[in-house]
């Protein structure tokens, strides 16, 4: 069986259950690790040990409205890092700014996803990520 770990930085209470309600629906076994702000996504990558391979995310969701510091700031984090700049990282937001989609993307985010309200629609959302991203892409291993 395929497996992925994800790091889902998100402090919705209601979006982390159903982000991670939609992914453990799946046939992939996922390891998730859930942090609720963005100086602790910064705090968990500075301590990260490479040696322990289970730790490193092969895939980060990523909110921008994050107490403590923005996604935006964490996204600049990741990809101007050498260690983790290959890690593919999803913006999944409720902003649908275009001032916030063209700073993502000029930031080196590789997919740019607004949240939908709809319960329903959010976890269609989750599952075509989960396909395209888990059961298409190839991601590098660190």
């Amino acid at each position: 069986m395929k497996s992925i770990n994800i790091l889902l930085v998100e402090d919705n209470e209601g979006d982390i259950v159903l982000t991670t309600e939609a992914f453990e629906d799946s046939k992939i076994a996922n390891l998730m690790k859930v942090i609720r702000d963005g100086k602790g996504v910064i705090d968990f990558f500075e301590n990260l040990d490479y040696k322990e391979k289970e730790n490193v995310p092969d895939l980060v969701l990523l909110d921008i409205n994050l107490p403590k510091m923005s996604g935006h700031e964490v996204l600049l984090y990741i990809k101007n890092n050498e260690k983790f700049k290959h890690i593919p990282v999803i913006m999944l937001t409720t902003s649908s700014s275009e001032k916030d989609i063209l700073l993502s993307y000029k930031s080196h985010v590789n997919c740019y996803i607004t949240k939908p309200i709809d319960v329903s629609d959010f976890m269609k959302a989750v599952t075509q990520i989960e396909n395209f991203w888990i059961n298409i892409v190839t991601i590098p291993k660190s």
